[in-house]
């Protein structure tokens, strides 16, 4: 029994080396066929574009290292920051309820004539203000401008990436509230 369980082993082995050992001659065979039939295909590289050189005429054009120019340049700078410097917020004054609170958490709800002027209602954290041009809002130094039916307009006033002061106009516009927006559906 041994000896036809070895026989048999030995056979199955011998298959099995002659399938690899063909199946590997006909890969090799296949590869020398295809190197056979194989044509590069390369395309040529273009030909270089000529190259014109161009005058330039330094007499016409303005020199980009020259000094006076770089001085000219720094003083209108200061010019700007000069004339910019004097715009800045009032650090002294007493701040108002509403400055406590950033621009975008600010709504305004409404608007009514007190005394001949406009007079905006301004909602906040859940109570409601109401505020005259010339009152501030807003964690930027906003002072109110303009009060109309429909928008509230001020000028800010912030600090600039040189760290100058420097006005910025922004507005709030009214917004619908529950009861309006039922209204406007029927």
């Amino acid at each position: 029994m041994n000896l036809i369980r070895c026989m048999t082993a030995l056979g199955l082995l011998a298959a099995l080396a002659g399938c690899g050992w063909s199946s590997q001659t006909e890969i090799q065979q296949w590869m020398n066929d295809t190197r056979q039939n194989l044509k590069p295909n390369v395309q040529p590289v273009p030909e270089p574009k000529e190259f014109t050189p161009q005058a330039y005429d330094s007499k016409a054009q303005v020199d980009p290292f020259d000094g006076q120019k770089i001085v000219m340049a720094v003083a209108r700078q200061q010019q700007a920051r000069a004339s910019a410097s004097n715009i800045k917020p009032d650090l002294d004054r007493r701040r108002e309820t509403l400055e406590g609170f950033p621009l975008d958490q600010v709504r305004m709800v409404g608007m009514m004539r007190q005394s001949g002027s406009n007079v905006a209602l301004l909602e906040s954290n859940g109570s409601t203000h109401m505020v005259r041009v010339g009152n501030y809002v807003g964690q930027n130094f906003g002072l109110i401008t303009r009060i109309s039916e429909t928008e509230l307009q001020l000028k800010e006033i912030v600090q600039d990436a040189a760290g100058e002061w420097v006005e910025r106009p922004a507005r709030l516009e009214l917004q619908e509230g529950p009861a309006r927006q039922q209204g406007s559906k029927r």
